[in-house]
């Protein structure tokens, strides 16, 4: 009974941390998953990670919403249009809820729609390739409310490379890191009160962008190399370059970006292995739609053997701590643009166990709130 007690204790100690903290999310891919697409995300949405009563359960206060869309646009204008309909779809829902979401595009709003207790809305764009190499797109962006730019998404483009090409694609790539006009659009977003986004970025893009950064950076959704070796984490040398330059890393919640073992599981998976798989099962069941069928379901079983947990994606927050303090390091789960999550982590109800799991290694309560969302917020008000 002691124990019971004691476990009560501690769990309702961490709901009223988690109650009391602001908590701020760095990105969730609900816009071009969902709103997009009409879907009102103040209603359940059981198919997806994301809608408004579950964030309500979950805590959330500050949610940045990603404008994203590929190298590829769906709008015949391009890409530019593309961030600009997703934007549209935003507001729209957001006019059609004004009591329970605002849109915020300055600290001054964002403290007002927390006295409100309405879910703040900030507008990070996802990708440098849609400002179409025009600066007056970017001021127009701005303008719309647009918060952060990610300098890059997976591809590389006229003025910055990705940390996909960088790792991958390196002997294809005409330039490496910014160039002078790469340059001069990071001083133009300081001016502007954008936060530069680093995540997504190549090693030479990430160190040329805060060598030329006035402002504190932020890594919306990343996590840490040493822990999972792949192209979308960030170095130990990264890490501390983000602490002295005053910024924050948001820890992505990728199953692949956890756990060495998944990426490692899911790239053995490969198309070589499917084929013999489905192959071999079509040969002895004359049905390749069944054989397809069931490489699927044995390949879910196999990456469910290896996902993560919550105290997996903790170890990462532990590993900046304890590398550089508590002031770097945020939430950016990257929700509705992943396809695995860590056990515990289903949703964006499920904030909660991060808090639970942080008391459990002893951080305090003040610390707890600077991760929640005390950190990214210091970022935002160095910059808007």
């Amino acid at each position: 009974m002691l124990l019971l007690g004691a476990f009560s204790a501690t769990a309702q100690r961490a709901a009223r941390i988690h109650r009391n903290a602001i908590l701020v999310d760095g990105h969730n891919d609900v816009t071009s998953a969902s709103i997009v697409q009409g879907r009102d995300i103040t209603q359940p949405q059981p198919d997806r990670h994301t809608d408004l009563p579950r964030w309500k359960k979950g805590g959330l206060d500050v949610q940045f919403f990603s404008v994203f869309t590929g190298p590829v646009a769906h709008n015949p204008k391009g890409v530019y249009a593309d961030a600009n309909d997703q934007i549209d779809s935003l507001e729209a829902l957001i006019r059609r809820h004004p009591q329970q979401i605002l849109l915020a595009k300055s600290s001054k709003e964002i403290r007002r729609g927390l006295k409100e207790k309405k879910l703040v809305a900030l507008i990070g764009v996802e990708g440098g390739h849609m400002i179409e190499n025009d600066l007056n797109k970017l001021d127009a962006l701005q303008k719309r409310g647009m918060r952060y730019l990610t300098l890059t998404w997976n591809n590389s483009h006229s003025w910055a490379t990705s940390a996909m090409d960088e790792t991958l694609h390196a002997d294809t790539l005409k330039h490496k890191g910014l160039t002078g006009f790469g340059r001069s659009l990071v001083r133009k977003l300081n001016e502007l009160g954008v936060l530069v986004d680093l995540s997504h970025t190549g090693e030479q893009t990430f160190y040329d962008a805060i060598a030329t950064s006035t402002r504190p950076v932020i890594l919306s959704h990343s996590s840490v190399y040493q822990l999972c070796p792949v192209f979308r984490n960030v170095k130990d040398d990264q890490i501390k370059a983000v602490a002295k330059n005053g910024g924050v890393i948001c820890i992505n919640f990728y199953s692949g970006f956890i756990s060495k073992k998944f990426d490692e599981r899911l790239a053995s998976l490969n198309a070589t292995v499917e084929q013999r798989f489905t192959d071999s099962v079509s040969k002895q069941t004359g049905d390749p739609q069944q054989a397809r069928k069931q490489w699927q379901t044995y390949q879910q079983q196999e990456m469910e053997k290896v996902r993560p947990t919550v105290s997996d994606v903790v170890d990462h927050i532990d590993y900046i701590v304890k590398m550089v303090g508590d002031d770097f390091v945020g939430i950016g789960a990257d929700f509705d643009g992943i396809g695995s999550v860590p056990v515990g982590l289903e949703d964006v109800s499920a904030y909660p166990h991060i808090t639970a799991e942080l008391l459990k290694r002893g951080y305090s309560k003040k610390s707890i709130r600077k991760i929640l969302g005390g950190n990214v917020l210091r970022v935002i008000r160095a910059s808007f």
